[in-house]
């Protein structure tokens, strides 16, 4: 196989477009990728583009030197941020975060940073056109992240964000978190879930990803999951994952991509439960000190909640350490496997059953063409591995020992 683009050579030129990876030495990933990963530009296809969000990489509006923060981390690999106006700003701090985000977004346009894709989560529909009408054209900013999305607000914030791509010129798109109470109660989910499918295909176009906010979800009953559990194992928080992936991601026109909700922990602990991670192919590949590593900073709970994300219909993740960006992107990688069935499967237009390429399962061409489709879209975003690399190989390669 041939790799569609070289890792790193262009990155450094501002505004080129999102490209996962590229800061690996071009050696190291031609040792990992059979087909690299592409750089998406900033007009791709939504799906694609929402793909390439990967690990978004929360940071408060109020951090001193946000514009080096945010350069550090396009350096690391993190290709998605946004920057928080709600939650982890004081009340009191409000108009300092604002000025700090309109600041930084104009100190990062027409840098390399600009290709990264940046957002900023609102407050209130006031801050989408004051932020707008602050920046103009800047090119840095590619949209802003609603947070408590609903019917009662939703149209506003949408109708704002719409005007503000006109205004600008600039494609700019919104990111709604699904995490209202009327939302999460039983009782009127599935009204609210029907008026928020048909307002976000009102405004289709500008709609980049929907994203899922645990976190309020689960302050709604009092609950804080802990380390050892996913968010799949509290089942008020699955329940409603269930529900929106069922309305909103269905791989149709009607469909959204659906990200994954946030993995709040980063430091050692005491333990409950045993590791779920395995020691075997860690061991394989003589690296049983960096799976210790990744258990004593707990990415063993976040690695296995990033591959339930994926078997429940969820791509990319909300994050807010950057310890997490790397798994996250490491997990989110076509493996050569699920590549050749992909491409197996596109290849026959007429249906039937075939064995896979690896003869360890059975293809149906047409109740999988949906799962292909979705693999080519990831391929192009994150590449495809070598035959025999897992993601241990990824992980070593991205997380520092």
């Amino acid at each position: 196989m041939t790799t569609t683009a070289a890792a790193g050579g262009a990155a450094g030129v501002a505004g080129v477009g999102v490209q996962h990876f590229r800061h690996i030495d071009a050696t190291v990933a031609d040792t990992l990728f059979c087909v690299h990963p592409e750089r998406i530009p900033l007009d791709a296809p939504r799906t694609r583009l929402a793909l390439a969000l990967g690990a978004t990489l929360y940071v408060p509006g109020t951090r001193p030197g946000l514009a080096d923060t945010i350069t550090r981390r396009h350096a690391e690999g993190v290709t998605s941020m946004v920057i928080d106006l709600e939650d982890a700003v004081a009340d009191d701090d409000e108009r300092i975060a604002i000025e700090s985000a309109v600041d930084a977004l104009r100190t990062l346009a027409d840098t390399p940073v600009s290709s990264m894709l940046l957002f900023v989560r609102t407050r209130r529909v006031e801050q989408i056109r004051s932020i707008t009408t602050a920046l103009g054209s800047c090119a840095a900013l590619n949209g802003f992240v609603l947070p408590k999305f609903g019917t009662s607000t939703g149209r506003g914030d949408l109708a704002a964000v719409r005007d503000a791509s006109v205004a600008t010129g600039s494609r700019l798109f919104a990111m709604p978190v699904l995490e209202s109470p009327a939302l999460v109660h039983r009782e009127t989910r599935d009204d609210q879930l029907t008026d928020i499918a048909a307002l976000l295909d009102e405004f289709r176009e500008h709609v980049l990803a929907v994203r899922i906010g645990a976190t309020d979800i689960c302050g709604l009953f009092g609950i804080r999951r802990d380390r050892d559990l996913t968010i799949y194992d509290v089942r008020v928080a699955a329940d409603l994952i269930a529900a929106v992936v069922n309305r909103l991601g269905r791989r149709d026109a009607t469909g959204h991509i659906v990200t994954g909700p946030v993995w709040e922990y980063f430091a050692d602990h005491e333990r409950l439960f045993r590791p779920t991670l395995r020691q075997t192919p860690f061991r394989e590949h003589d690296a049983v000190m960096f799976r210790q590593q990744l258990v004593s900073r707990d990415i063993d709970g976040l690695l296995r909640e990033i591959a339930l994300d994926r078997a429940n219909g969820i791509h990319g993740k909300t994050v807010i350490h950057p310890a997490h960006v790397a798994p996250v992107h490491a997990l989110s990688a076509v493996t050569h496997e699920e590549y050749q069935d992909a491409v197996d499967i596109l290849a026959q237009e007429t249906g039937g059953v075939r064995a896979s390429s690896y003869h360890n399962k059975m293809n149906e061409m047409k109740p999988h063409r949906n799962w292909a489709h979705l693999v080519m879209d990831r391929a192009a975003v994150f590449g495809v591995t070598r035959q025999g690399v897992d993601f241990v190989d990824l992980l070593t390669a991205l997380v520092p020992e």
